[in-house]
């Protein structure tokens, strides 16, 4: 069973920056093509960056311009950049596949304060 876990979250001000790690315990993990999700308080998970095995990445139309999305194949871990935080960013934002194939870690809380 792979593991997933997310850390790097915290508490923000509006404009500010966090930067979210996920380390899978995944041997396979440079041949799959990864996600970061986040599901705020009463709304469904959604999908807000995905990064392909080669580098190709994808972003929510509401994150695109601010978050940018890595991964560093070497220490099995993907990274999600935050900058320009906006109080609708709060979330727990969660680590997956694209095809949500693996078991879902604990997420880590982001908390954007206006």
């Amino acid at each position: 069973q792979v593991q997933l876990v997310e850390s790097g979250g915290g508490l923000a001000q509006a404009g500010g920056s966090l930067r979210l790690s996920c380390v899978t315990s995944s041997s396979f993990f440079r041949l799959v093509d990864m996600a970061w999700y986040r599901q705020a308080p009463g709304k469904e998970r959604e999908l807000v960056a995905s990064i392909t095995q080669d580098e190709k990445t994808n972003f929510t139309e509401t994150v695109k311009g601010r978050f940018t999305i890595s991964r560093d194949n070497a220490k099995n871990t993907m990274y999600l950049q935050m900058n320009s935080l906006k109080p609708e960013d709060t979330a727990v934002y969660y680590c997956n596949t694209v095809g949500m194939g693996y078991f879902w870690g604990q997420g880590t809380q982001v908390t954007v304060s206006s």
